[in-house]
């Protein structure tokens, strides 16, 4: 008799492997790992391809902010070629692609050495500049295609989403004060300044901490699909064991894409049917 129990689970397997690569988590130990029950299911993995595995059965979703709900990128990098331009140097987006979705002082350390200005311009004081010209910026923030119609159509069919944002409280509350209708929606939020988000993306523990939050917690991570734009959030969404939906922007290099189990140019590509969602009514036969 086939001994199912001494088999290890897919996702037991995938948990372990982020145990072992983020070991200082403080969320990732095995006394709160939640696995399936191994006899529930039963699957034929030699019939299931890579892509076939991608989709459906979704019952969560969490939603990355800046640049996938709301058109800030451009925000930061205005500011930040202005800050270069006085060191007659160029903001490109390789060093953008590096520094999306980071935590603040992680992205700081990142521009200001992979543009060789550390020894004119510290991390910190990088930060302070930045702020100064960001915080009359941030409150013309515009929500990004598609983002009030998916929103608002989970809400209306009770699918439980959430939102995990590097960013902190008070530039929250600069972006979003125009669209408070749409973000009172979420069911709650998790900002970069959280006390349980100890390491930024591609550290999965904001994603994490969003997991637990939910009010039918605890959820399989297989179960969760997450919306990002930005490189290191993909990671840090399959670091979580979690599904992500790409939504880059047209400048990234596609080669940041492979990660993702799903690359849409837009919010209002995508189809919710595809994951198991209940579909828009505009698209119900």
């Amino acid at each position: 008799m086939l001994q199912l129990l001494q088999i290890p689970s897919p996702t037991s397997t995938r948990l372990f492997q982020n145990f072992r690569r983020f070991p200082n988590s403080k969320i990732l130990n095995f006394s709160q790992l939640q696995f399936p029950n191994p006899t529930a299911t039963t699957v034929s993995m030699a019939n299931l391809s890579p892509d076939s595995t991608s989709r459906g059965s979704i019952t969560h979703i969490i939603f990355d902010m800046d640049g996938l709900l709301l058109d800030t990128e451009g925000f930061y990098t205005e500011v930040q070629e202005k800050i270069l331009a006085r060191f007659n140097k160029t903001f490109d987006w390789s060093l953008k692609a590096k520094m999306m979705g980071m935590k603040a002082i992680e992205a700081a350390r990142v521009f200001v050495e992979e543009s060789g200005i550390s020894d004119s311009l510290s991390a910190e004081d990088f930060l302070v500049e930045r702020e100064d010209m960001l915080r009359s910026l941030f409150p013309q923030s515009e929500l990004m295609p598609g983002a009030s119609r998916l929103i608002r159509h989970l809400h209306a069919k009770g699918v439980p989403f959430g939102l995990a944002t590097g960013s902190h409280r008070r530039h929250f509350e600069l972006k979003t004060q125009r669209h408070g209708e749409i973000f009172k929606l979420m069911h709650h939020t998790v900002l970069g300044d959280d006390p349980e988000v100890k390491q930024g993306k591609p550290s999965p523990d904001i994603f994490l901490a969003a997991a637990k939050r939910f009010e039918d917690a605890p959820v399989y991570p297989e179960k969760i699909l997450v919306f990002e734009d930005a490189p290191s959030g993909v990671l840090a969404a399959k670091n979580a064991g979690m599904k992500v939906v790409m939504v880059p922007d047209p400048r990234l290099d596609s080669s940041y894409h492979g990660n993702a189990n799903q690359v849409l140019s837009s919010l209002l590509d995508f189809n919710p049917k595809e994951w198991g969602l209940p579909p828009f009514e505009d698209s119900e036969s």
